[in-house]
């Protein structure tokens, strides 16, 4: 079971910058900042540092640790989180040599996931890549998945005042793997359900957030909206719609989670299936946060998740979104795009018509005619393919129009 509690820290963000990691170093660690502040964290204080390669036992400097020590000590810091993924054994040295607890940047967004997940399945992912994480970090310590100071870092599988040993972890890990498989073989019905329902599907993708539940929400009515704010990682587990784009015609739209810069690889693994929801669509629709100056970066990082994925083959159409708060030389970096701000007033309507003159260049064009006899399924056919003319005859309708060639199938009925 994840514990979710909020407490807040007192926190010293700690960054090493290297030749491997210039030219992103400055965006992760502001966005590191974002990550701690989303965990419930209290930022006090920063410290980087550029170097040809981290310390293997200290990550940092000697020099860089005594300044280190100093602050944690001046600034009364309960946490200190560095931005990259700490060894086993810098972890352990680093946490002797300041006397608090340090995490990285994998256990903070980890921590993060596990305060979000909602669904029994999101749950189990989460305490599954948290296993996995820990596991390799037991050695020397006989470190207690609980924590007695509890706090970031903690939030998470964890049975109080138990020392949990790397068998049981490894059993724990098995069992989680058997309830996640029957939870999969439930969402491949439904998904199988929807591939024969006839209908377009859509996928909403991108950096964290980036403006995919508004979207999402901007499309249907209220009693559907889900939740969605102005943080890290608002929405985990994936959530499909059926949003109506003209006349009839209806699509699925799927929302799922935000991708990050440095996603843990165990939450790759862990949220294959979630996002299976996104690799079995017929159009992805990346959507960019004009208004974030790393934007560029962040595009890269969804590209990159999308090829490891091996996702990048699905069509794809990029959005920037949040133009009334992009800067005035705003410039694409990626190209063709269409730009909009969902939450203005118009901003549906442009999101609409993007999707429809991308269909435009997906759908095959056809002709057929609809013998009165069959005329009940005329709505059915609406709700599939985009009518462009339809004419009584003297037999039946005549009916041309444009379908996605995944669904001319379909036709044969008519």
């Amino acid at each position: 079971m994840i514990e979710i509690e909020e407490k807040s820290e007192r926190a010293l963000l700690v960054g090493v910058e290297t030749f491997e990691n210039a030219a992103t170093f400055a965006s992760t660690f502001e966005e590191l900042a974002s990550l701690a502040l989303t965990a419930g964290a209290e930022v006090v204080a920063m410290a980087t540092q550029k170097l040809a390669q981290p310390n293997a036992r200290t990550f940092v400097g000697s020099g860089k640790l005594e300044e280190l020590i100093m602050t944690v000590d001046s600034r009364e810091i309960d946490t200190v989180i560095f931005n990259a993924r700490l060894s086993p054994r810098q972890n352990v040295a680093l946490e002797d040599a300041l006397g608090v607890k340090v995490i990285d940047r994998m256990q903070l967004i980890l921590d993060i996931f596990a305060m979000r997940a909602r669904s029994q399945e999101g749950m189990l992912q989460v305490e599954q890549a948290q296993l996995t994480y820990l596991k390799p970090r037991l050695t020397g310590r006989g470190v207690a998945l609980s924590r007695q100071a509890g706090g970031i870092g903690s939030k998470g599988p964890g049975e109080s005042k138990l020392e949990i040993d790397r068998r049981h972890i490894e059993g724990r890990i098995e069992d989680i793997e058997k309830k996640l498989k029957k939870i999969e073989k439930s969402r491949d019905l439904a998904r199988k359900k929807r591939l024969n329902s006839g209908i377009f599907k859509i996928g909403l993708i991108g950096y964290t957030n980036a403006g995919k539940s508004s979207i999402l929400n901007a499309l249907v009515d209220a009693k559907q909206k889900q939740y969605e704010k102005n943080e890290l990682f608002a929405t985990l587990d994936a959530t499909t719609k059926v949003i109506r784009l003209k006349d009839e015609f209806s699509v699925s739209l799927t929302d799922t989670v935000g991708f990050i810069q440095d996603l843990p690889t165990e939450l790759i693994k862990a949220f294959k299936s979630t996002l299976e929801e996104s690799a079995n669509v017929d159009l992805l629709v990346h959507v960019v946060d004009a208004s974030n100056p790393h934007h560029a970066a962040h595009e890269q990082t969804v590209l990159q998740l999308l090829q490891e994925l091996e996702m990048d083959k699905i069509p794809q159409l990029v959005i920037y979104n949040k133009m009334d708060k992009a800067p005035v030389d705003f410039a694409y970096t990626i190209t063709p795009a269409v730009e909009l701000s969902i939450k203005s007033e118009n901003g549906p309507m442009v999101f609409r018509q993007a999707i429809l003159s991308e269909l435009d260049q997906l759908f095959v064009k056809f002709e057929c005619e609809l013998p009165y006899s069959l005329a009940y399924k005329l709505p059915e056919l609406k709700q599939i393919a985009l009518v462009d003319n339809l004419v009584e005859g003297e037999t039946g309708y005549q009916i041309s129009g444009r379908i996605a060639p995944s669904l001319a199938w379909k036709l044969k009925e008519y």
